[in-house]
């Protein structure tokens, strides 16, 4: 049996083509993957056909196994088994509990590694060529969850809507409305907004408008989460929005 080791690897945000080389090296020695929701069946593949496949994620609200009770299972997998891969959605210390996760395990004094994965806040908008952030129009972007562990809308959210920054929010579909509001109050109501659900996978859809008619968008689309939510002028620069703007030109 291999030493104790965890090893916390960060999928990317769904393709499974955008886990990193060091990623899939760390899944192909894995004793053990306690593995996420979302995590493409061909990620999973590159682990041994021996090694013990735990689901730990959540589906439609139901999680069969309490934060809590993950980290117990990362540290009693490693004793037994040798070494944990945990397996999580984009990258694991961006609103993926994978610090509390880490720092749990290395209080037993067990081997730890962190292996970086791609963000869905960044990658989702970039293949829909919405940069973050561009020259002349902003000079940085938030990232925020969009609902708090208690359930409530983040309050960093009324900061960010002050700001010229791009402002990315994931896990925020529930508080679309509130969130629109925010902006609405701070006199942006004709901001550019894109919602863009399973990004990075084929069956990727989205939707363009402004703040104030993003709700009705949404749900005339039919889109739902997970979704990716980016207010902001660099939404301008989405090809459907430009090529909306020459249609506006010619017509003028």
């Amino acid at each position: 049996m291999q030493k104790a080791k965890v090893t916390l690897v960060g999928a990317g945000p769904g393709d499974p083509e955008l886990i990193t080389l060091k990623g899939m090296r760390a899944l192909s020695s894995a004793d053990v993957v306690l593995y996420d929701a979302l995590i493409h069946d061909e990620i999973l593949s590159f682990a041994p056909i021996t090694a013990i496949m735990v689901f730990v994620g959540k589906k439609k609200g139901i999680c069969q196994f309490p934060q809590d009770q993950i980290n117990v299972l990362l540290v009693e997998y490693a004793l037994k088994h040798g070494h944990v891969v945990r397996l999580k959605g984009g990258d694991p210390f961006i609103f993926g509990r994978g610090h509390e996760e880490l720092v749990y395990v290395e209080s037993f004094n067990i081997e730890t590694e962190v292996i970086p994965g791609i963000s869905s806040s960044i990658a989702v908008p970039e293949l829909q060529r919405i940069p973050l952030t561009r020259r002349g129009i902003n000079d940085s972007f938030w990232v925020l969850t969009g609902t708090t562990r208690d359930h409530q809308l983040s309050a960093d959210i009324q900061l960010a809507a002050k700001s010229n920054a791009t402002v990315v929010v994931l896990m925020g579909m529930s508080k679309l409305s509130e969130i629109v509001q925010l902006f609405i109050h701070e006199g942006k109501s004709e901001m550019p907004v894109a919602i863009i659900h399973n990004g990075t996978m084929p069956d990727e859809q989205f939707v363009l408008g402004v703040v104030s008619t993003i709700v009705q968008d949404v749900a005339a689309s039919g889109i739902s989460s997970p979704a990716v939510i980016v207010i902001g002028e660099v939404v301008r620069l989405h090809p459907d929005f430009v090529k909306h703007k020459v249609k506006e030109i010619i017509g003028s």
